[in-house]
């Protein structure tokens, strides 16, 4: 049998190739797989091309230079002057945008449409202590410019019943508004047991409620006859500073009584008629200087009607006095009408002493 030869092959054919193997190190014939191609981002964005400026020739420069920005050489001119913003307008009041200037005192809100101030009281209050008048007494501002006053008790119902109570008086300027408020402080034991001997203090008060004047009268005797025991009132403004005297003087017929200042000097005399009734007609006692050569003013009391000066001790008087009088001794011609009231007026259970 012939043998078959190194180039023999089985019915012509070419031997199979021989399988790759992935154990081939690089550099003997390995074969490798493609490479894989990745797409790029979506946000990826491809580069332009660079600039003319850095497309130049050599001839302009090195190679890759970078050039600045071309100006514009015509503009501006010299001397050219930026021009400023033209300023704003404001709006027109009440527009949306309208822009106000802040008020000089943001805490004192704008006066509205409208508006009307409150009406000024009748009787203003006290001057700062530097403007008031010199020696006036704080409160008693308003009787400089005054020359008379009215006093009216107020009508008490208990009275009809013989039951004493404590006196107030309302005290007025010529044309019927109220100036001070009188109120007498009293306990109901001295009340009923004194009647009108009894020591009292008034209290007077202003509209304000600020108490400008306090009277006093301590307990002593009421008939002259007994010249150790006379009756005395003291006026005070403000409360504990006297600032006046009234003293009853000693006389078998007449009602006398002297105005003292603060001092105790003796300033007038106030003189009552011999003989007085007050039944429809009014009952004077003269304000006069201290020889009696000039009659300077009168405390009277005026007759108010036949019920209420038959039934009630309510009385109406009325003082006047000079414009230019001392203020001080006004106020004390005012406590001297208190005192007339209870020395000669006012009324005893059961017994009428006019």
């Amino acid at each position: 049998m012939a043998s078959k030869g190194h180039g023999d092959t089985d019915s012509g054919r070419l031997p199979p190739a021989p399988a790759y193997s992935k154990e081939v190190p690089p550099g003997h014939n390995a074969v490798y797989p493609a490479p894989t191609v990745v797409p790029p981002p979506p946000s990826y964005l491809t580069p332009s091309a660079p600039p003319v400026h850095m497309m130049m020739s050599a001839s302009l420069g090195p190679l890759n230079a970078v050039y600045p920005a071309p100006t514009n050489p015509g503009f501006p001119p010299p001397g050219y002057v930026t021009p400023s913003a033209p300023p704003m307008m404001p709006a027109p009041f009440g527009h949306p945008n309208a822009v106000y200037p802040a008020p000089t005192n943001p805490g004192i809100p704008p006066v509205p449409p409208g508006y009307v101030p409150p009406p000024v009281p009748a009787v203003m209050p006290a001057p700062p202590p530097d403007l008031r008048p010199t020696g006036c007494p704080p409160g008693l501002e308003y009787l400089i410019h005054v020359d008379q006053l009215l006093v009216h008790q107020t009508f008490h119902l208990a009275e009809l019943l013989g039951w004493e109570v404590r006196n107030s008086y309302n005290v007025k300027n010529s044309i019927g508004q109220q100036v001070f408020l009188a109120e007498e402080e009293n306990n109901c034991c001295t009340l009923q047991c004194f009647g009108p001997s009894r020591p009292f203090t008034f209290h007077i008060q202003d509209n304000l409620g600020q108490e400008v004047l306090t009277l006093t009268r301590p307990l002593a005797c009421s008939y002259c006859c007994f010249p150790c025991c006379l009756q005395d009132l003291e006026v005070q403004s403000p409360p504990g500073i006297p600032i006046g005297y009234v003293v009853q003087e000693c006389h078998p017929f007449l009602p006398k009584l002297t105005v003292l200042n603060e001092r105790r000097q003796p300033q007038l005399r106030i003189k009552g008629p011999l003989f007085f009734c007050s039944c429809c007609r009014d009952v004077t006692f003269e304000v006069k200087t201290l020889d009696d050569s000039m009659l300077i003013g009168h405390i009277s009391k005026q007759w108010s009607g036949f019920l209420r000066e038959v039934y009630t001790d309510a009385d109406h008087f009325g003082i006047v006095f000079p414009m230019d009088l001392d203020v001080k001794m006004k106020a004390v011609l005012l406590g001297a009408c208190f005192l007339i009231d209870f020395l000669y007026f006012e009324e005893r259970k059961g017994d009428k002493k006019h």
